[in-house]
């Protein structure tokens, strides 16, 4: 009986959490008058929190973010893909090295598997005008094996 007890266990641990095919909540990362930051996890394993400090239409060239995030594989390298969408059209696609072996950017470069990421602080980003409409957003953050760290789906909607 305690075999089949400490196995439904380690199922119940490993299991997306009963949600089977479900999918995460969808989150605020911000939210001002005239603009609207969603984001849901696209990792059927894990979801992660993410926020920004402020929210404007105007983007500053630092801005202020929030992520955590337990990992699921170590990070020797860390890598950042976007892809931008209005309307179903292509609008942007960009990749970002975060952590290079050589040139670990921030102090979580180099963490193991099973160890926390919070990172709270300034991104260098160039500033700009986010123009009406919405976009879409699909980020993806991964490992030099290719290994998914975090992945989501993220909407704006600016007024």
């Amino acid at each position: 009986m305690q075999v089949l007890m400490a196995a439904f266990l380690v199922w119940s641990l490993m299991s997306p959490q009963g949600r089977g095919t479900e999918a995460w909540p969808t989150h605020t990362a911000c939210r001002d008058g005239s603009l609207q930051v969603l984001y849901q996890s696209c990792d059927a394993l894990q979801d992660f929190g993410f926020s920004v400090d402020q929210c404007p239409k105007q983007l500053k060239p630092n801005l202020n973010i929030r992520f955590g995030i337990i990992l699921r594989e170590d990070i020797e390298e860390l890598f950042l893909d976007v892809a931008l969408f209005s309307k179903g059209l292509s609008i942007l696609n960009f990749s970002y090295p975060i952590c290079e072996a050589d040139l670990p950017k921030f102090s979580f470069c180099g963490r193991r598997k099973g160890e926390q990421i919070y990172y709270a602080g300034p991104i260098n980003n160039p500033g700009f005008e986010i123009p009406e409409g919405e976009y879409q957003v699909l980020l993806e953050l991964y490992t030099q094996d290719r290994s998914t760290v975090a992945c989501a789906n993220a909407t704006l909607l600016c007024s």
